[in-house]
């Protein structure tokens, strides 16, 4: 079933990838040989242009189907590629998508001014929409993306960590992006309000949906498929929702076993094996798995004001694709 809607996903989006692709390449606007090197290390090593692709939908199912709106979205894919290359640097990182890190390639000062260029470029581009409220969205969402990295990393190894602050942590990191890309696309178009609020509800509850799905990935995926070692994310501090829930319903035995392998950096395989124990005994996976389900139905029904189309067909399929993924 996942692999019949994502190649139903891949059949529609086919050419719109494509012309993606190209407009990363020739609007990138990079004087220096190296910064093209850096910016492409990332750019172009398999990533799944959701959001320049999510801004494509969105402007169509609004009635816009100017090419330049191929153009205006690649601003999200430069922005989201920028997030990347600081958050490996951050988080010291090996692998991203199966590849060497690119800090460990050109050292952690290029990489950190090409980010930035990254950043500069996606507002640059932002702001040739002239569209003011484009551009505030795409303000907003870097300085949400700070606070939410910064807010992540005050809270490593946090056991004590809050469900509502995981949310806000990951609506910050990841929804805001998502969302930003489907208002952009709405806004371009010259929708209604109507339209815009329920593209902007459809992008933070698919947003939401697909960061807890991801999350999930570092309990459930092989290191090939997931690009990167499992458990990762644990590895690096970071305690996501099924930890959370999991240590919340934890018996005080079982918890302080738990507690004893998120604090060991270094925990062992045969740790980790415990400790997904205890997630599945306490249904922190399957929780994880409901949350998501719950805002991709919310996402799903923000598009009921919109009449049947291929676009807001493949929207719903999209959010369905999310909680698809190779848990």
């Amino acid at each position: 079933m996942s692999q019949d809607l994502k190649q139903k996903i891949l059949n529609y989006a086919q050419k719109d990838f494509i012309s993606i692709e190209n407009a990363l390449k020739e609007n990138l606007g990079a004087h220096l040989e190296i910064v093209s090197d850096v910016a492409g290390h990332i750019l172009f090593s398999g990533g799944k242009r959701l959001r320049p692709l999510l801004m494509i939908i969105s402007a169509r199912i609004c009635g816009y189907s100017e090419k330049k709106a191929i153009y205006f979205s690649t601003l999200f894919e430069y922005l989201h590629s920028a997030t990347l290359l600081h958050d490996d640097i951050i988080d010291n990182g090996n692998l991203r998508r199966g590849k060497s890190s690119a800090h460990l390639l050109w050292g952690n000062p290029i990489v950190i001014l090409v980010g930035d260029f990254l950043l500069a470029r996606s507002l640059s581009i932002s702001s040739e929409t002239q569209i003011p409220r484009v551009i505030k969205i795409i303000a907003d969402i870097t300085e949400n993306l700070s606070q939410g990295e910064i807010h992540q990393l005050t809270q490593k190894k946090n056991i004590n960590l809050t469900q509502d602050e995981y949310m806000e942590i990951i609506r910050r990191k990841t929804a805001v992006l998502i969302q930003g890309a489907c208002l952009v696309g709405a806004l371009i178009a010259g929708a209604d309000e109507e339209k815009i609020t329920a593209l902007g509800d459809y992008g933070l509850n698919l947003g939401l949906a697909f960061q807890m799905a991801d999350d999930l990935l570092d309990y459930t995926a092989d290191t090939k498929s997931l690009g990167k070692p499992m458990g990762a994310d644990l590895k690096e501090g970071k305690l996501t929702l099924p930890v959370i829930n999991a240590l919340e319903k934890a018996e005080q035995d079982d918890r302080a076993v738990m507690e004893r392998i998120i604090m060991d950096q270094n925990f062992s395989r045969t740790d980790f094996q415990i400790l997904l124990d205890m997630l599945n005994k306490y249904k922190g996976i399957e929780y994880t798995k409901n949350k998501a389900k719950s805002h991709v139905e919310i996402a799903k029904k923000s598009l009921l004001v919109f009449k049947d189309s291929s676009a807001k067909s493949i929207l719903t399929d999209i959010a369905d694709y999310a909680l698809k993924r190779k848990y």
